[in-house]
């Protein structure tokens, strides 16, 4: 289970300083022609930013039995097992048969997650943003380890394109700075008020549980079904 950095502290280093360079700036790079995702310049342009409000990732029915919501970064080894090995079986047995609701809230160690996140988000879809999302977590070890932040963020487009995104949508939503700095603030608030302290993390019906196999959420989840 992955230790999650304190959200106060993220946020200094994010909304401090200049959004953690993810413009590019300064950064050596034997690639030049990529460009990082940034947000820096909606920040250095002067304009005052606007809140974007957040969609709740969700798949199932609304009014299913029993809520079921994730704290998951894009950057945890932990929350990638969970997913190919999990969430499958979760899916086909609990959310396509509308026993249960199942919400997605990212968490944010790093940049890198940030960047998954925007383009999971980009279009603000549930459907694909769980599509990417299985491609993300299925690829994590190549892309999370690609070298450079320039390789890196290349990787990360190479998903979003094979997801469907074109050049320009995905170059949107990697440079939407308020949409970032409301993700950030998104995720503080949820973070402090279910005491999340590591990933993943899962409220079951505002129950806080740690990681578990198929086997243990099943039962768990079998327990809250009404008969």
């Amino acid at each position: 289970m992955t230790r999650i950095i304190l959200p106060a502290a993220l946020a200094a280093v994010l909304l401090g300083g200049g959004f953690w360079a993810l413009s590019g700036a300064g950064v050596n790079t034997s690639a030049p022609s990529i460009a990082l995702p940034g947000a820096a310049a909606a920040q250095e342009s002067g304009e005052e930013s606007e809140t974007v409000e957040i969609t709740e990732m969700t798949l199932g029915e609304a009014d299913a039995p029993v809520e079921v919501i994730e704290y998951a970064s894009y950057t945890c080894p932990h929350c990638a097992s969970f997913h190919q090995q999990v969430f499958g079986e979760l899916k086909a047995n609990y959310i396509d048969t509308g026993k249960i609701s199942f919400t997605m809230r990212e968490v944010y160690f790093d940049k890198y997650g940030m960047w998954a996140s925007l383009i999971a988000r980009c279009g603000e879809d549930p459907q694909r943003f769980f599509g990417i999302t299985d491609m993300l977590f299925e690829g994590q070890y190549e892309w999370a380890r690609a070298g450079s932040e320039a390789e890196i963020a290349d990787e990360l487009r190479k998903v979003g394109r094979l997801a469907g995104l074109g050049n320009e949508e995905l170059e949107s939503c990697l440079t939407d700075g308020d949409k970032l700095r409301s993700l950030v603030a998104w995720y503080q608030e949820n973070a402090e008020a279910d005491e999340v302290e590591a990933t993943p993390t899962f409220i079951v019906d505002g129950e806080k549980h740690s990681n578990m196999n198929y086997e243990d959420f099943s039962a768990l989840l079998d327990e809250k079904l009404p008969e």
